[in-house]
């Protein structure tokens, strides 16, 4: 995003009914393509947080009831431009019995994919698990493997849990 623009200048706002609309669209599109019997997947675990509303929704529309989660924590390593680069590291894993050795079967789910660090990490610890993510930007895409939406780089998506109503002045008038 360049310096001369907000973040809310190029913004995604996503309201509940969207992320619900985009996370039923996700399930759909991996209904039936796990490597169970008849394509099903054994276990959902969604990324903290944002993962969490879309793995609620992709878990129930796909009817699986084992449902965990990952938190991956991201720290600073510096300050000015450069401090874009950020070291990763798990602080709470999902339960082992559920991912196996390598997650084979399990779906991992995610709002959104942005420079594709977050899912890289869990990609080593899991790499036959399934990533899944609602929205993805040209970056990390290539780390997810199923998304619905593409947005450009620069875009910040407001997601509903991010966000409160409140009044806004009208843009012409006081009235």
């Amino acid at each position: 995003m360049s310096a001369d623009r907000l973040p809310h200048e190029k913004g995604f706002h996503v309201s509940w009914d969207q992320i619900h609309r985009d996370a039923r669209a996700l399930a759909w599109r991996l209904d039936g393509k796990g490597p169970g019997e008849g394509g099903t997947w054994k276990a959902v675990v969604g990324i903290t947080r944002g993962g969490l509303v879309p793995a609620m929704i992709v878990s129930r529309e796909l009817d699986i009831r084992v449902v965990d989660t990952i938190s991956v924590k991201s720290y600073h390593s510096g300050g000015g431009k450069q401090d874009q680069r950020r070291e990763a590291q798990v602080i709470k894993a999902p339960n082992p019995d559920v991912m196996g050795t390598d997650g084979a079967g399990v779906l991992i789910v995610d709002d959104l994919v942005d420079s594709g660090k977050t899912l890289e990490l869990i990609r080593r610890l899991y790499p036959k698990a399934h990533f899944a993510c609602v929205y993805a930007k040209p970056e990390g895409e290539k780390q997810a493997d199923t998304y619905i939406t593409s947005v450009s780089q620069d875009t910040w998506i407001f997601f509903p849990w991010d966000m409160a109503l409140q009044y806004v002045q009208p843009m012409r008038g006081s009235d």
